[in-house]
């Protein structure tokens, strides 16, 4: 509060008691309900619309938002190794936090988009958890080790549901996103997920070529040493992310098995994978000529 002088208690009451008479929500601590407010700049019905598509989708994509225990053997342990995401040191001149992403290993076939998926949610809980309210959140990509390999083994329907859960659930101000070290493949990516994106967020998409118009938004010096920045060694600030993510097990295995939603007290009718992204069908493979 003392962060947010427009936070209020009296909201907080409200969106609790509105909380306590939706059945099907799970118990929500006060101070996620502050960051669902923060996150929809203090509108209380948009907040309530948000609450309910964080935990709605969190209880519906099992295969992204089940099997989250970063000691276990699967997926998560090789996506450690061929990607990270991790928060930058400082903010930006608007306050704003930044994260960035990187591939570790430039082999496509190393890299699962689903676990991608649950390793960037992952990393953003762990973060909101640890700084709370932030003006913002600004994404820096590099994509110097991402290829046409990539894109050829992307799957919409993982994307889509990512941008849908960025762009309607998380408690985050999105802010923006700057792509470094671009190249055909990325822009072929972004052109190819646009559809997914809504209009304000795809303008706040920048494609850097160099450090120099990057700056206009961040200090360089913030990325990683290999990215032309003095944050230290991409490989070490992963390890770093990682080990944090480990940190937080029982957080992960209490999030999976106590803040979910019960779609059997739900009043009317029922929430379905369907009603948010449509029929799958075969939309789960993309062809590239």
């Amino acid at each position: 509060m003392k962060r947010n002088p427009q936070l209020k208690l009296s909201d907080i009451q409200s969106l609790r008691e509105w909380c306590e008479k939706q059945q099907h929500l799970p118990k929500i601590e006060d101070s996620f309900l502050a960051l669902f407010l923060h996150s929809n700049y203090y509108q209380i019905e948009s907040t309530k619309n948000k609450i309910e598509n964080y935990y709605t989708i969190r209880t519906l994509l099992q295969n992204e938002f089940c099997n989250r225990d970063p000691l276990k053997e699967n997926g998560l342990q090789q996506i450690f190794k061929t990607a990270t995401v991790f928060p930058l040191n400082g903010l930006t001149k608007e306050g704003c936090k930044m994260a960035f992403f990187s591939l570790l290993d430039s082999d496509p076939s190393s890299y699962d988009w689903l676990y991608g998926f649950k390793y960037s949610t992952m990393s953003l809980d762990i973060h909101l958890l640890m700084d709370g309210t932030t003006n913002g959140i600004i994404f820096i990509a590099d994509a110097s080790k991402f290829s046409f390999g990539h894109v050829k083994r992307m799957n919409p329907l993982v994307i889509k549901k990512y941008a849908y859960y960025v762009q309607e659930a998380a408690p985050i101000r999105f802010k923006a996103v700057h792509i470094i070290n671009t190249s055909p493949a990325m822009e072929l990516f972004m052109s190819l997920i646009k559809p997914f994106i809504k209009k304000e967020f795809i303008d706040t998409i920048h494609f850097h070529s160099s450090l120099e118009s990057l700056s206009e938004y961040i200090s360089v010096d913030a990325l990683p040493n290999e990215t032309g920045g003095k944050a230290g060694s991409v490989h070490k600030l992963a390890e770093i992310e990682m080990k944090k993510i480990q940190d937080y097990r029982e957080w992960f295995l209490l999030d999976e098995s106590a803040r979910r939603v019960n779609e059997a007290l739900r009043i009317g009718k029922n929430k379905t994978t369907n009603d948010l992204f449509g029929i799958e069908g075969n939309f789960r493979k993309l062809d590239i000529d």
